[in-house]
């Protein structure tokens, strides 16, 4: 079985960012984008999805943090596309539920090579630490779009800011466990099209 990892530098006017993945690791994180608590989802996201990664962005914070959020979304959804290489003997569909105190979210994926984001999960509080809570949707779409993936994220319920928005992260990376993980039952691409 060949590694599954991957390395994409991404450069413009307006931030340099290096994304570094590995998605039969242990769960180790290295972030540094600039922006705390984008950090500390990333982190937890490397963490419950049991991937290696190591983050690093410079970007133009003294405009604001979108810049930032968006094109560190971008890098590590092409991370992930180039990492699954042709997808031969994934599971390709994952789904997980995290609950965090009074939040709770659901996350339905599907890496079938067409982009398409459905997110259902809204968020009262403008802000959760340094990022501004609407950046959390663009952090997705840059991610599902450039990843290629069907991603689906619902808040069931929830008050506090942090919480949502971590189990959101949560979820995905449980869903993503799931959906990258090897199944012996598969041969070949798990599609009847014959490719994804």
């Amino acid at each position: 079985m060949r590694a599954r990892s991957t390395a994409v530098k991404r450069r413009t006017k307006e931030t340099d960012v290096a994304v570094r993945l590995v998605l039969d690791g242990s769960g180790r994180a290295k972030p540094a984008t600039g922006v705390g608590f984008l950090d500390h989802m990333l982190t937890v996201f490397a963490s419950h999805a049991h991937f290696d990664l190591e983050v690093r962005c410079r970007g133009d914070l003294h405009v604001d943090a979108h810049h930032s959020v968006e094109d560190v979304g971008i890098a590590l959804g092409q991370a992930l596309a180039r990492a699954l290489g042709d997808k031969r003997g994934i599971a390709r569909f994952g789904h997980a539920y995290v609950c965090l105190d009074e939040a709770l979210a659901r996350c339905v994926v599907d890496l079938s090579g067409r982009p398409y984001l459905v997110f259902q999960a809204p968020i009262r509080a403008r802000r959760v630490g340094d990022l501004p809570t609407e950046l959390i949707e663009d952090f997705f779409r840059a991610f599902s779009d450039h990843g290629r993936l069907n991603l689906h994220l619902d808040l069931i319920r929830g008050r506090n800011a942090h919480h949502i928005a971590e189990a959101l992260f949560k979820s995905t990376a449980r869903a993503l466990a799931m959906a990258v993980s090897h199944d012996p039952r598969v041969k070949g691409v798990p599609s009847t099209k014959g490719g994804l």
